[in-house]
């Protein structure tokens, strides 16, 4: 008799979840606007420093083949990581207003007469930087790269270079690798987002301070007293560490798909432990938000 009950609170869950999600991207556009106008930027750099490319182009086809790949894909390589740069910034400060927000404008009490429950709204918000910014971070950079191709292939044309763009960045190969990075990036800075919206629930004001001076505190705590830098350098690991064990990288040779370590990053204790600490960031965010009022 419980069987169809559970299936129908199953299915009004859902929607309510997806109908959250799309009402953060309606009130948050920047999550969708900030990586397109830095991918616009990017074509605009391009346009305008095309015509030093035959030159560099000349300069990189005397190299070894490796040396050539990673000279050819390096702009490609440099674009996805400025988007995916900007995402992360977007996503830290989404999260840090994502439940301030509410208590700020005193529209908290306006959504908590809706039959929204907290955890899904917790969960609908959590959602937007580890799983709507990454299909949107790919979407974009694959576009930029390849208009970027476009105006290589355009301006090498003349001097019969055309095709080396092609012939050495695969957009398919690399799009894989993209995919396989933006999970791994997500998975990673996932305690990094917990803990901006746990801030956010918390905080008075000056959301920001709050979430950066607790862990800067700690660091210095740590030096002074201990003179060892044990907190700092778990810091800087949760933040830039993910390709250590994410990938198998060869300086100045480029990255290829022979390159992704999914098992060794799968099996890394730091990954458990950061998803752990992020669950129960929003566990505690979930609960203060049931109690909390408006600002």
């Amino acid at each position: 008799m419980n069987a169809p009950n559970e299936l129908g609170s199953t299915a009004r869950a859902t929607p309510t979840f997806y109908w959250s999600v799309k009402r953060e991207l309606w009130e948050n556009k920047s999550i969708y606007i900030a990586p397109l106008i830095v991918a616009a930027v990017v074509l605009l750099g391009a346009l305008i420093s095309a015509g030093h490319l035959p030159e560099r182009r000349r300069s990189a086809m005397l190299l070894d083949e490796a040396h050539r790949r990673a000279a050819i894909e390096l702009p490609y390589d440099i674009v996805a990581m400025v988007i995916i740069i900007t995402a992360f910034i977007v996503g830290f400060f989404y999260c840090l207003d994502a439940l301030y927000g509410e208590r700020r404008e005193r529209s908290i009490l306006f959504w908590k007469s809706l039959p929204v429950s907290d955890p899904t709204t917790v969960l609908s918000k959590i959602s937007i930087p580890l799983l709507v910014l990454p299909p949107i971070v790919f979407g974009i950079t694959v576009v930029t790269q390849f208009f970027m191709l476009l105006i290589s292939s355009a301006v090498l044309v003349p001097i019969g270079l055309a095709g080396t763009s092609w012939a050495n960045f695969n957009l398919l190969q690399q799009s894989v690798i993209l995919v396989y990075s933006l999970i791994v990036i997500a998975l990673w800075h996932a305690p990094v987002y917990g803990w901006a919206l746990l801030i956010s629930g918390v905080a008075r004001r000056a959301t920001f301070l709050w979430a950066v001076l607790p862990p800067l505190a700690i660091g210095i705590f740590e030096k002074i007293t201990f003179n060892t830098n044990y907190f700092g350098s778990m810091l800087k690991d949760r933040l830039v560490g993910a390709g250590d064990t994410a990938f198998a990288f060869q300086m100045h040779r480029g990255l290829s798909i022979d390159h992704l370590t999914p098992a060794r990053f799968l099996s890394t204790p730091g990954l458990w432990l950061g998803l752990i600490f992020a669950a129960a960031f929003l566990f505690a965010a979930v609960r203060l938000r049931r109690y909390r009022g408006p600002l």
